[in-house]
């Protein structure tokens, strides 16, 4: 709620501007009356970002990696999990970007939806935000918990919690954005993304295989890293749009 004296100071200021338009850059590059939480909505497009990097360039830099006393080398991506890089030599880093890059779009997710404050949906607003959350919170599990460390709970927990769960969220998001005039569009799409999600999930699955994983034979890499793009691609989508339009009021 603002103050008087801010209403007062958002009106001179306004009256030194002609359009609309000139009275949004000023805002945007002063940074003037631009909350906290616009800014961190950001944070969902950090963190994708962040993992995306790391999971090419250590990719690339990997020698291999040693699982249950089988030496799986050289490292593909075309047909080992992003996972494999939370084991040998890249470790460290892979983990530290599942972990850091869940936390940043647990941020983002929060941010964005104290961005979008509607007082006639705040059940459904809380809803999105807990639903949106899994995702990345499975990032964060997957990289505390690796392949080697405890299998169960990075495969059955992280993973279904990072890649299943955006089939509910998406869907029950996109209902709430169409309620926003200035998401009503994104709201529609993001519907499309849940049976999306599902679709490039199934794919996963069925061209999964542990043998073929471990002889570094098949495509269940590649089709893991389709799946993971297209999901946080909704999460960088969401935090770009939080931070625009916010800034566009």
């Amino acid at each position: 709620m603002r103050s008087k004296n801010e209403y007062n100071i958002t009106s001179s200021h306004r009256r030194c501007y002609h359009t609309n338009a000139d009275w949004r850059r000023f805002r945007s590059s002063s940074g003037a009356f631009f909350p906290v939480a616009q800014r961190l909505a950001l944070c969902a497009v950090v963190g994708p970002v962040l993992f995306t990097l790391a999971w090419i360039v250590l990719g690339l830099l990997s020698p291999g990696y040693t699982l249950w006393g089988k030496r799986i080398a050289p490292y593909s991506p075309m047909s080992q999990p992003v996972s494999g890089l939370g084991l040998g030599s890249t470790a460290p880093f892979m983990n530290a970007a599942f972990v850091l890059s869940g936390l940043l779009v647990i941020v983002g997710v929060i941010s964005i939806f104290q961005a979008t404050k509607t007082s006639s949906r705040v059940g459904m607003r809380r809803a999105c935000t807990v639903l949106l959350i899994l995702s990345p919170l499975g990032s964060v599990i997957d990289g505390i918990f690796t392949l080697e460390s405890s299998s169960f709970i990075h495969l059955v927990v992280g993973f279904l919690l990072g890649c299943l769960t955006p089939v509910v969220s998406f869907l029950v998001a996109g209902l709430f954005f169409r309620h926003l005039p200035n998401f009503r569009r994104f709201g529609t799409w993001l519907l499309l993304g849940s049976p999306l999600t599902l679709v490039l999930l199934v794919l996963f699955f069925l061209t999964f295989n542990v043998v073929a994983a471990g002889a570094n034979q098949g495509v269940a890499g590649l089709t893991e890293r389709i799946l993971i793009v297209e999901i946080q691609s909704w999460y960088v989508a969401m935090g770009l749009l939080a931070f625009r339009r916010s800034a566009e009021k």
